[in-house]
């Protein structure tokens, strides 16, 4: 059995003799003196942990992780520092590093963090299937029909070099999809460059996607290069490709076309080969229409459509995002939790998520950063979601839970519309409304922290 690959990145050389020493019997071990080095390593075979300095000469421990996460996701990532920016390790453990060690560090306790590190991979890897498994394909997470179909069109997309389309609303994971889509090609060892065409001033598309000359405009002080140029060999993800301007969307299906382009104030012409994957939460048919995108464009950019679906519509993956959400950031937050209470986890799939998969993991981190319990309680839930009648199972979903869960599900929604009510009618008095239910004083306290409903908030003004 091969043993497990790590790469340990400082510009301290004495660190890195000191990682081959404790971990040269049982790993793999590469060093590199600068993030630029390990970011160049990284396009070879994948490491399954890397291990990196957070302040370094050139390219840092943040470039060095969101490059460790653009080409291989599955990679752990140990950041090193010191005590001074303890809080920017927390971040780098935001944005998907495993853990930190905090220089000067017992030898013991980095060996000990590469061992969990490794098992933390191991596990992902046993549980994560293939595409037309049931519940994962790269970092996207759900085991319904819906997102096994997805996962079955993504990765016939990422064996075929063509221009994609991802559709879907707002916060359905449309970059994850287009990052699983080039981690899984052939240009994964490239750069993967994702750019919101709808976040750029409108006078600066054309200078950010095709670059411009020094001298071009007033302010353009040398040569730039533009984000086609930059994904050269890789991916250029286009997100909200249906706000660009009409005048740009000339140029891209030009560029698309011939596979060049022209910086802003140039004559000449650059061939560029960049894989284009384009996301959008509008119709674009509807916007053709009306005159506000290209025809020409659309069909360019449509060669292979994958629609993300909106979460209301696969409400069995709930459970699944919920708990990864919970262990990620009761891991960032150093909270150690049992999991989410039953009537926590039935208000998070009894509800509409009108912000999709994006909204449920802030509402978790939400509900883990207020929580005191051992679980995640209903009351820790933000208030949308705990009342979550709106947000009421549709036919097809329901059918789908075993009917002690529907019960449960039903019961839950009635209880608090119970309590609400019941403390609407007696603005908030507590001892009215244990008499009206006919019950002691103390069980409707209980009840009414179990469903987060606060008597406070019905009391007459």
């Amino acid at each position: 059995m091969p043993r497990p690959r790590v790469l340990v990145v400082d510009d301290k050389e004495n660190i890195l003799k000191l990682f081959v020493r404790i971990l040269g019997d049982g790993y793999q071990v590469e060093t590199a003196a600068d993030g630029t080095r390990a970011i160049a390593l990284l396009g070879g075979e994948p490491y399954d942990v890397v291990v990196t300095d957070l302040r370094m000469p050139g390219a840092d421990g943040f470039e060095v992780l969101r490059a460790v996460k653009a080409r291989a996701p599955e990679t752990e990532v140990v950041m090193m520092t010191a005590y001074a920016t303890v809080q920017d390790a927390v971040e780098a453990m935001r944005q998907g590093a495993y853990d930190y060690l905090q220089k000067p560090f017992d030898p013991d306790d980095a060996s000990l963090v590469v061992a969990r590190a490794l098992e933390r991979r191991r596990r992902r890897e046993e549980v994560r299937p293939a595409a037309a498994g049931q519940a994962a394909f790269h970092a996207l997470l759900g085991g319904s029909p819906a997102m096994r179909a997805v996962y079955q069109l993504l990765e016939r997309a990422s064996g075929l070099d063509i221009t994609v389309l991802l559709s879907g609303e707002t916060g359905t994971g449309k970059e994850l999809a287009a990052r699983a889509i080039h981690a899984h090609s052939a240009r994964r060892a490239r750069r993967f460059v994702a750019v919101n065409c709808g976040a750029l001033p409108a006078e600066l598309v054309e200078s950010e996607l095709f670059g411009h000359a020094r001298g071009a405009f007033t302010g353009a002080a040398g040569l730039k290069r533009g984000l086609f140029e930059e994904a050269d060999g890789g991916t250029l993800f286009l997100d909200e490709i249906g706000d660009l301007p009409l005048p740009v969307q000339v140029k891209l299906n030009r560029a698309l076309q011939e596979k060049e382009i022209r910086r802003v104030g140039e004559t000449g012409s650059i061939a560029v080969d960049a894989r284009v994957i384009a996301a959008t939460h509008r119709d674009l048919k509807a916007e053709v229409a009306a005159g506000r995108f290209r025809e020409d464009l659309f069909y360019r950019l449509n060669v292979f459509p994958v629609a993300l679906p909106p979460l209301r519509e696969r409400r069995e993956d709930v459970p699944l995002l919920a708990g990864a959400f919970l262990e990620k950031h009761a891991r960032v937050l150093g909270r150690a939790l049992a999991g989410l209470a039953p009537e926590a986890l039935r208000a998070l799939s009894g509800y509409a998520w009108p912000g999709n998969v994006r909204e449920l993991e802030n509402a978790v981190e939400r509900a883990v950063a207020v929580g005191s319990g051992d679980a995640v309680a209903l009351a820790d839930l933000p208030a949308d979601v705990r009342g979550g009648q709106a947000g009421a199972l549709p036919a097809e979903a329901l059918a789908r839970l075993p009917y002690r869960e529907a019960v449960e599900l039903a019961r839950d929604r009635v209880t608090r519309d119970y309590l609400v009510a019941l403390l609407t009618e007696l603005d908030g008095n507590v001892t009215r409304a244990a008499e009206r239910a006919g019950l002691a004083r103390e069980s409707l306290h209980r009840l009414l922290k179990r469903y987060g409903v606060r008597s406070d908030d019905y009391k007459a003004r």
